[in-house]
């Protein structure tokens, strides 16, 4: 079969591209005016369009969303307390990683009937953030306006309070110089001043790795804390992403956090669970069930292409 589409992930749709959509021209202009919310992808993904689009002229370019799960979130979840002016403008909160999270749900919908109840899933990777699902939809996520915003990751600080960038641009720093530091400097590498890399960071004896990995975990908690709230209960929580997946210690130190929530691990299936295949973790008695999903965005983005172009 001669090849009938290429589909890309991308980043950032803002408020243009809310479902998957082809790629022309005017599509990709808007796209590109986007560049500045997400630095670390958006141009690449972009390039990688045009790249496709050159070698193979004649094939449909499809774009597939991060933003897009998250179209369902409730207004006041998109709201960022800002004046209604700039709101007007498409300053609110996006939500990313919704290849992901539509990928993970779609799977556990297969495994558990409580997938389709109050949900709390953790891609936590190099990028990481959190997404509250009922019913399989997002009504609630760390992540906002840019892929800046939520949990600390990698080498990408998280939320971080305003005053910090008002009090560095008084000391002279550029837009540059603080673009660098927010994106690539801060985070796990940042607290360490080691490695982005969790597989480093736990393998070395240095304070500062112990406290990169503490302050990593504890964000999660904190933000997991706050989604149980606004869902009024959890009945499932799902791990996936590079850490989420493959780091039993960090899932186990989770899990120990929200015992309040009747959590309970079993802990010999975590340390099975080696993020190649669906794994069950928790406990016979858990009021809550715990999930280990490998994820698979690419797959996500080949259904939506095909889907469309049979549209």
């Amino acid at each position: 079969m001669p090849l009938q589409a290429v589909a890309h992930r991308i980043v950032h749709g803002g408020s243009v591209c809310m479902a998957p959509c082809l790629l022309d021209a005017p599509t990709l202009e808007a796209l590109a005016a986007l560049n500045p919310l997400a630095p670390l992808h958006q141009p690449h993904n972009l390039a990688g369009v045009a790249a496709f689009a050159q070698a193979l002229p004649d094939v449909p370019q499809v774009g597939c969303f991060d933003t897009a799960f998250h179209a369902s979130l409730p207004p006041l979840e998109q709201r960022l307390p800002l004046p209604a002016a700039l709101a007007e403008q498409g300053l609110r909160r996006y939500g990313f990683h919704g290849l992901s999270y539509q990928y993970v749900s779609e799977v556990l919908a297969a495994h558990s009937p409580c997938a389709g109840g109050r949900a709390i899933l953790a891609h936590l990777g190099n990028g990481a953030s959190l997404c509250a699902t009922q019913g399989g939809r997002s009504v609630a996520t760390t992540m906002g306006f840019s892929a800046l915003d939520g949990l600390m990751m990698g080498s990408r600080s998280g939320s971080l309070d305003p005053g910090v960038l008002l009090h560095l641009w008084r000391q002279g720093w550029s837009q540059a110089e603080v673009e660098e530091l927010l994106y690539k400097n801060s985070g796990l590498k940042g607290v360490s001043g080691l490695s982005a890399d969790m597989r480093t960071l736990r393998a070395s004896t240095a304070p500062a790795a112990r406290e990169a990995i503490a302050l990593f975990t504890r964000r999660i908690v904190r933000e997991m804390g706050g989604l149980a709230a606004l869902l009024g209960g959890v009945e499932l929580i799902a791990f996936t992403g590079g850490i989420g997946e493959h780091d039993a210690a960090l899932r186990a130190d989770v899990a120990s956090a929200l015992a309040f929530l009747g959590v309970r691990l079993d802990a010999a299936a975590n340390l099975a669970a080696t993020g190649d295949s669906v794994q069950a973790l928790h406990a016979a008695d858990s009021a809550v069930e715990l999930w280990v999903v490998p994820t698979d965005e690419g797959r996500v983005a080949a259904r939506a292409a095909f889907a469309l172009l049979a549209g």
